[in-house]
């Protein structure tokens, strides 16, 4: 991903300033994320797609490599953010799909999600537990989910998700953008 924001940046001729200023990304958090010292959340990388008008997954993927039918074998799922670290890890599903309206992502939540923010973000989710127990946490509440449950809600709700198995739970991540534009970058974003 370091790349390819910089990349279509450069493609558009845009300015970190600009692109900050549209995403609603601070300067700062913008160029640790083009050199590779962060790696930013799912709601983040939306609002870096939508500022760029492009489709969130164009942020992991080359527009060489998109096709009409995208298998990705289990053991073929990219990771998209650190595998040791505390927060969420997110891998890449069905990347080389070109025109989608969705992106989908396996989710891997951690056990405490004390340290993550609630993230919110233009569009809707939807999250399907393969896996494991886990938790929808909400500032008004939280719902559990085992084995073959789903949620599905407006992503402007403020959000995180938790593990409550043993093991990580695997959840199935839908995000879907709902079309708003750069020219209104979401207020919650770093």
């Amino acid at each position: 991903m370091i790349n390819r924001v910089r990349q279509l940046r450069k493609e558009r001729l845009m300015t970190l300033e600009a692109l900050a200023e549209r995403s609603g990304v601070t300067k700062s958090y913008l160029s640790k994320i083009e050199r590779g010292r962060s790696t930013p959340s799912i709601a983040i990388s939306a609002a870096l797609a939508r500022a760029l008008d492009v489709p969130l997954d164009t942020l992991f993927v080359d527009a060489e490599q998109l096709t009409d039918v995208a298998v990705t074998r289990a053991g073929e799922r990219r990771a998209l953010t650190p595998g040791e670290g505390p927060g969420p890890r997110y891998e890449g599903i069905a990347l080389q799909a070109g025109s989608k309206r969705m992106t989908p992502f396996m989710l891997h939540p951690p056990h405490d999600a004390s340290a993550v923010p609630f993230r919110d973000h233009p569009g809707e989710e939807f999250l399907f537990v393969h896996t494991g127990r886990a938790e929808l946490l909400l500032p008004s509440g939280s719902v559990e989910l085992e084995p073959g449950d789903s949620a599905y809600f407006r992503a402007t709700t403020p959000h995180k998700v938790r593990s409550l198995s043993t093991e990580r739970a695997a959840v199935l991540l839908l995000v879907c953008d709902d079309g708003t534009g750069p020219e209104t970058p979401h207020p919650h974003l770093p």
